[in-house]
């Protein structure tokens, strides 16, 4: 058999065609849910970022006047880390989002003090903004939301072809919009449970004022927590819908986000 002799052209290609997907990966890997967490090593991160970079680089078509060591060829570099960097921060706001409203509802009934480590941001966090957003992963996972966000990364290598001007003013301004509704539904997600702590504050306000006798401290602060964990507890199926439905919402604005420069593309 003759051996098979490899010359410097040869790598030189194959390093390039590997090179400009993986930085699109890279960027997804900072800012995508599950593997942006603090928790991942950095390590796992750039392996991932290899791997999918190989499986995917037969999809990311790159264009042969595209230098690594040029000036193009380094506005394309940072132009394919925030294209990835976009595509994972769709998703990631909703899981922002349920812990605001994770926040919120503690603070009302008085659980603000009552904080974990986050091992997604590596800080401190509510105890209910801790649940909400344990709550939000499970429902992302059941979907296969981690696998339809994979599958948008990779259609993006054809909608988004690699060295072309793709981050345009209609692409931000809907990515700042999408995070606008995302953390307007996390607010509705908390509504309920803030304005049923507020009636039964304004409750514990009207008693105090009607006997002074009574400790406000030692009795409001036992009933609103009661009161907090009674309407978590009903409202739970409801909390759950939302939940899911914002990551679906999410999900789907990644896809129209992608399917819409791909038209335009077209």
């Amino acid at each position: 058999m003759q051996p098979v002799l490899l010359d410097a052209a040869d790598i030189s290609r194959w390093v390039t065609r590997a090179w400009w997907p993986m930085l699109r990966i890279g960027g997804f890997a900072v800012s995508a849910p599950l593997v942006s967490g603090a928790y991942v090593p950095a390590t796992v991160k750039i392996a991932f970022s290899v791997g999918l970079a190989f499986i995917l680089a037969p999809l990311a078509p790159v264009p042969d006047a595209l230098s690594i060591f040029s000036g193009a060829g380094a506005l394309a570099a940072v132009e394919e880390v925030l294209i990835g960097i976009a595509i994972g921060m769709v998703v990631q706001l909703v899981f922002e989002a349920l812990a605001f409203a994770g926040q919120s509802i503690s603070m009302t009934m008085g659980l603000g003090f009552a904080t974990l480590v986050d091992p997604q941001h590596g800080a401190d966090v509510p105890v209910l903004g801790q649940l909400l957003t344990i709550f939000g992963t499970l429902s992302y996972l059941a979907v296969n939301g981690h696998l339809v966000l994979i599958a948008s990364l990779a259609a993006s290598f054809k909608s988004l072809p690699i060295g072309a001007a793709n981050l345009d003013r209609n692409l931000l301004w809907s990515i700042a919009g999408w995070g606008a509704r995302v953390f307007e539904a996390g607010l509705l997600i908390a509504l309920p449970a803030v304005i049923a702590l507020v009636i039964v504050n304004l409750a514990l306000g009207v008693m105090t004022r009607a006997a002074p006798q009574l400790n406000l401290f030692g009795i409001g602060f036992t009933i609103t927590l009661m009161g907090g964990f009674l309407v978590l507890i009903v409202g739970l199926d409801g909390l759950m819908s939302g939940v899911s439905s914002l990551i679906d919402s999410a999900l789907a604005a990644v896809n129209e986000m992608v399917a819409s420069r791909a038209a335009a593309v077209h």
